[in-house]
Parts: C-alpha cells; sequence; structure tokens
C-alpha cells in the first residue's frame, strides 16, 4: 500500500484545487483527506485480518472433516484474537486532528503514523506465512505452530495498542509525538 494521502490529494478535482487558493481553507481540507486516508488504510488492514480469519477458518474446516477435534480449540483461540486485533484497528482513533480540535497533530507526526500503518501490513504478510506453517490434519501436531500463529497476533496487538497509545500522547503532550517508555516498543510510531 502506498502513501495514500499523496495519491487522494493527486486526484481531486478542479474545484478542489481551485478552493485550494483560500487561505486557511487548504490546511482544513488537507485534514479532512488525511482523516480519510487514515481511515481507508484501518479499513484495509482489517479487511486483510479479516481475509486471513477466512483462510485460518478453512485451515480448522480440513481439521474438521479429518475428525481432528481436538485441535479446534486453538484454532478457536487464534479466530478470537484476530477478530479482536481488527475491531481494534478498525475503531481505533483517527490518526489525525480536526479543524477546531483544541490539538493538532502536525504533518511530520502524522507520516510516522502512515509509516507505523504501513509496517502493520508487513506484519500482516508474516502472519499469513506463519498461518501456512500449520500442518495439514494427519500430519505433525498442529499445537506448536498454532501457538507460533497465536503469539505473533499477540505481538501484532500489542503493537496496535502502542499507536493508541502515541495518539493518547500527542493529545496530552500538545501535538508533540512521543513514544511512550515502555518495553518492547520498539517498531511503535517515533521509536
Amino acid at each position: 500500500m502506498s502513501n495514500g494521502y499523496d495519491e487522494a490529494r493527486n486526484q481531486r478535482n478542479v474545484l478542489e484545487r481551485l478552493v485550494d487558493k483560500i487561505p486557511g481553507f487548504r490546511g482544513f481540507q488537507d485534514r479532512e483527506l488525511r482523516r480519510d486516508v487514515d481511515k481507508m488504510q484501518r479499513e484495509h488492514l482489517a479487511a486483510d485480518l479479516g481475509r486471513i480469519k477466512n483462510d485460518l477458518r478453512e485451515r480448522a474446516r480440513g481439521y474438521t472433516d479429518a475428525g481432528k477435534i481436538a485441535a479446534l480449540g486453538g484454532f478457536d483461540r487464534l479466530d478470537r484474537q484476530i477478530d479482536g486485533l481488527s475491531q481494534a484497528i478498525r475503531f481505533s482513533d483517527y490518526g489525525a486532528s480536526g479543524f477546531f480540535d483544541p490539538v493538532k497533530i502536525g504533518d511530520a507526526e502524522l507520516q510516522r503514523l502512515y509509516q507505523f500503518d504501513l509496517s502493520v501490513i508487513e506484519d500482516l504478510n508474516g502472519l499469513e506465512q506463519e498461518i501456512a506453517t500449520i500442518p495439514a490434519p494427519g500430519a505433525d501436531d498442529s499445537a506448536p505452530a498454532l501457538e507460533r500463529v497465536l503469539q505473533r497476533v499477540r505481538a501484532l496487538g500489542d503493537k496496535w495498542r502502542q499507536r493508541e497509545l502515541v495518539i493518547s500522547n500527542v493529545v496530552q503532550n500538545g501535538g508533540t509525538l512521543e513514544t511512550p517508555d515502555a518495553p518492547g516498543t520498539s517498531g511503535a510510531p517515533g521509536a
């Protein structure tokens, strides 16, 4: 996924470009565009998780069809974890401030948040690859592979919560993006 803000900005029509000439309005319009792009990025991530969840359910169905019911508990835990992560991403706070918001998030901070969000796409690709290592029913024991996938999903959830902390810190620090000093925050925006 490329820089959605630049793409959206380049696709504006003539009237929208004309309005850019009104003093002060351009900043408002850019912030609204950033909100829209942020929402689209989060929707894209949540949709990717939905696709991954469907792939995982297909694998679980194979275990059901083979009568390997004991493995289904691990699949169910993963399903719930992925669903929770998808909801957290879809409904998280916008990575932008509104025109009348008391705290303004600057362009540099927003850019770092966007880069963070893009890094989550790479993490989702890794999650997909990890799911592919779950053995077919009747092959090896699925428990170790399911546990590795579960750990990866939990790590991704922790990483996403760091994004929430960073946005919260921006509000508390008056628009300055500061990464919280917590263990395991590498990969968080601004780190």
